[in-house]
């Protein structure tokens, strides 16, 4: 099963725009979702971690499906978040995203609990079972306090609709290594080793960064990407990934992706302004400057 033609190979963890009231902007996000598939994507994750899924309700996840669904119709694979550390919550959310028209589900390992590797892996086979929908599986050790190990993924994997890694471990070779032995693709989760997770055998990206440089990422994975001879164009690659290292490190080195994708709107003209829930707060200046330098020396201005 191509993992591409399921999920899309450039995707976005995209924002959610909220107003001044702190209600989701649907308008708003149709316009971040239209301006994501114009500029490259072929994949738009709605309600993962970027989009502030954490303080989002189940009723406003539909919503924003329905929204962006109808924003960008079939020119794009729309995925849905289905993460929590409480099981039948996750079962909800990716039973909902089926009623609501996405294509696949992201599935983020149990956070927080620390539930064993059996535990893990139960969790996922039940979310996954909630749904025809074909599941992608988050492993980001870093925020979840768990990784996948080699027994639970080599058991998710057997599960029919698990089809690939969202792979944010900080190791493409053995990321990549592990889909390889348990018949699974992989996709990177972390920008700044989108290109080694590809040179590895990765297959695609799911990207923070993308709100602003898709269009650089569709190049990188085109580049990426085994022609009819089997070759791939690695000094093009390399040379998008060195052009986009000041950038990547402008919106993610602060850890605060979600903040700084969603105020990137804004400087590009897709939104008027931006709002956030707490616990997130907006960034201070002088990383604004920053991004807004990096992007201007790579012709993201709006205007």
């Amino acid at each position: 099963m191509d993992a591409r033609a399921l999920f899309g190979n450039v995707i976005v963890a995209m924002v959610t725009p909220f107003t001044k009231d702190g209600e989701v902007d649907l308008g708003a996000a149709q316009r971040v979702a239209t301006h994501l598939v114009d500029t490259g994507c072929d994949g738009v994750l709605v309600s993962g971690t970027t989009g502030e899924s954490p303080t989002t309700h189940s009723g406003e996840k539909v919503a924003l499906i329905e929204a962006v669904r109808e924003a960008v119709g079939d020119r794009a694979r729309i995925m849905a978040g289905a993460g929590s550390n409480h099981t039948d919550h996750a079962i909800r959310m990716a039973e909902q995203a089926a009623e609501a028209g996405a294509d696949s589900v992201l599935i983020v390992s149990p956070y927080y609990n620390r539930p064993s590797q059996d535990g893990v892996a139960a969790h996922i086979e039940a979310v996954a079972s909630a749904s025809d929908l074909p599941a992608m599986i988050y492993d980001i050790p870093g925020r979840t306090g768990v990784a996948i190990g080699p027994e639970a993924s080599a058991r998710i994997a057997r599960h029919p609709n698990v089809i690939a890694f969202k792979d944010a471990t900080g190791n493409p070779v053995a990321g990549c290594q592990r889909s390889a032995q348990v018949g699974m693709a992989t996709f990177s989760g972390d920008d700044g080793l989108n290109l080694s997770f590809l040179a590895h055998g990765g297959v695609g990206v799911v990207s923070v960064v993308g709100h602003v440089a898709a269009d650089r990422y569709r190049r990188m994975v085109d580049a990426m990407t085994p022609n009819e001879e089997g070759l791939v164009n690695l000094a093009e690659a390399l040379a998008i990934h060195n052009e986009l290292a000041e950038l990547n490190d402008s919106i993610m080195g602060t850890g605060q992706g979600a903040v700084m994708a969603k105020a990137a709107m804004v400087e590009l003209g897709v939104l008027e302004e931006v709002h956030y829930r707490l616990p997130l707060v907006p960034a201070p200046e002088e990383w604004l400057a920053r991004m807004r330098a990096a992007m201007g020396a790579l012709g993201y201005a709006h205007g």
